[in-house]
């Protein structure tokens, strides 16, 4: 019974509707003639729309599909075809079967119609395909090879039409060398392509470039070098949100480790806005670092911000140690940082939260300081649980420069060791509330003024009417963007 299965399997056609090699193979060769079309016509969006089409079709491609793909692209026995049909694995028995009728189909036609002058976009996007292969199978040390190589023919081209492919292969160049831990290789090249960018007024690429190096110099803890090159990078309107989230990301960790905590906190909270919902674990990242960012600053983030779907268990270690903060207990905060060390450790706050100890004092402090009028140091320093060689004499210390701070409102009797809290007043009698509101409504005014600046336009609105057929095509391109977002895997983050 298993072997008539097995016969009646192998003999139903190879072009059938139900195969799905056909099928991407014939949307690979669709999105060859949009490159094409874009080519000529020298419209970029269609090169991007190839771009984010090819990402649905990532989780599709086998190798067999990408040799076809060479096949029908580029010269057979070509310097590149060679080159890249090296990088692919050796077919099986089963895809050979499964091929055996296209591939036969392929060489007639091969021999029927003459070779076509290769397009430099068809090939930097054959070099695109192949690499995203690569990846996914793990093949590291050869997605390396086929990056380098990538990058290196990019430097002989200068076509506005090859920007935007040209971006993803920096992006992959950098995230080969990243998995295999061989990240600082590469910096002096990042450079040299940066420099390269700028002289050509490829913007796209030097916005994607940027953040690349600034992700170098962060992996390696070299913030000053991060800072020096990003104050002096030229700076223009963001062409891709993706590559903005991440500016606003690296730029909020660099301003943490300076102690800027405002500013790096507004970079942060707008990273995780502007961030796509499928980009998770980009999210997670952004909150994690938000999180310590607004405990530094004395703030305490709402329950839900760790709510959030799909990041509970993520946020878990920060809502607990956001709790020991808003309790002030010492205690607790040693033993949530020693429990959760290798976390903070691998998320790379772990030096942050160990300015937070201050923090959690302070806390402390302001808490007994509302709850008793009057308390001897004595008292203070053991409900603090400062676990030192002389707590009252700490316990003095740190209530003097409390109050010198302003943190408190009380006073220090030095001869009997009391600190003296003085009457709390009516806070809606001060500047506070004023202060609330003015800060909330210059974070409305600025979501407002930027959500503005965003807006898009098609050129020549007011010059010309668009046709039917025009707007049938915008119309199913802003879709596929749309569609593309929602669905748009995290890897890229």
């Amino acid at each position: 019974m298993t072997q008539d299965l097995e016969m009646k399997d192998r003999s139903t056609p190879s072009n059938s509707v139900s195969t799905p090699v056909p099928s991407t193979l014939h949307h690979l060769k669709e999105i060859a003639s949009l490159i094409e079309t874009g080519s000529y016509s020298k419209e970029v969006r269609r090169i991007a729309r190839a771009v984010r089409l090819t990402i649905q079709l990532r989780r599709k491609l086998t190798a067999s599909i990408i040799s076809s793909f060479l096949d029908h692209v580029l010269t057979p026995g070509s310097e590149a075809h060679a080159k890249l049909s090296a990088y692919l694995p050796k077919e099986d028995d089963h895809e050979m079967e499964v091929d055996a009728a296209t591939s036969a189909i392929q060489a007639t036609s091969a021999i029927q119609t003459p070779a076509k002058h290769l397009l430099p976009e068809l090939e930097i996007y054959s070099y695109l395909l192949v690499l995203l292969f690569l990846i996914d199978q793990k093949r590291y040390n050869e997605a390396k090879a086929c990056s380098s190589a990538s990058v290196a023919w990019l430097k002989n081209v200068n076509r506005r039409t090859v920007d935007v492919i040209a971006s993803r292969l920096y992006f992959y160049y950098s995230y080969s060398y990243e998995l295999t831990g061989d990240l600082a290789e590469i910096r002096g090249n990042l450079l040299a392509l940066h420099r390269i960018a700028t002289l050509r007024h490829d913007e796209l690429g030097q916005e994607t470039l940027l953040n690349l190096l600034l992700r170098n110099y962060l992996h390696y803890n070299l913030y000053d070098q991060a800072e020096k090159l990003r104050s002096k990078a030229p700076r223009f309107e963001a062409h891709s949100n993706q590559q903005f989230c991440r500016y606003l990301f690296y730029l909020g960790k660099i301003r943490t480790i300076q102690l800027e905590y405002t500013d790096a906190k507004e970079s942060l909270l707008q990273a995780a806005r502007k961030a796509p919902v499928a980009a998770r674990g980009f999210r997670i990242q952004c909150n994690k670092w938000a999180v310590i960012v607004r405990l530094l600053l004395g703030e305490i983030p709402e329950r839900t911000v760790f709510m959030q779907k799909g990041m509970e268990n993520a946020l878990r270690p920060y809502f607990e140690l956001t709790n020991a903060v808003r309790i002030g207990d010492l205690e607790l905060f040693r033993n949530i940082a020693d429990k959760f060390a290798t976390t903070f450790n691998a998320d790379g706050t772990h030096n942050l939260i160990v300015r937070l100890r201050h923090n959690v004092i302070r806390t402390g402090l302001r808490n007994i300081s509302i709850s008793y009028s009057r308390i001897s140091l004595a008292d203070v320093a053991r409900k603090l649980r400062l676990n030192s060689a002389s707590p009252v004499a700490d316990a003095e210390s740190i209530v003097s420069k409390a109050i010198r701070d302003g943190a408190i409102d009380a006073t220090l009797d030095h001869a009997n060791g009391w600190m003296v809290s003085k009457e709390t007043g009516d806070i809606y009698s001060t500047n506070e509330p004023q202060l609330a509101f003015n800060s909330r409504i210059a974070f409305c005014l600025n979501m407002h003024n930027e959500a503005v600046r965003a807006l898009r336009f098609p050129p020549n609105t007011h010059k010309e009417k668009e046709s039917a057929e025009k707007r049938r095509e915008r119309q199913q391109q802003e879709q596929e963007l749309a569609k593309h977002i929602a669905e748009e895997d995290d890897d890229d983050f």
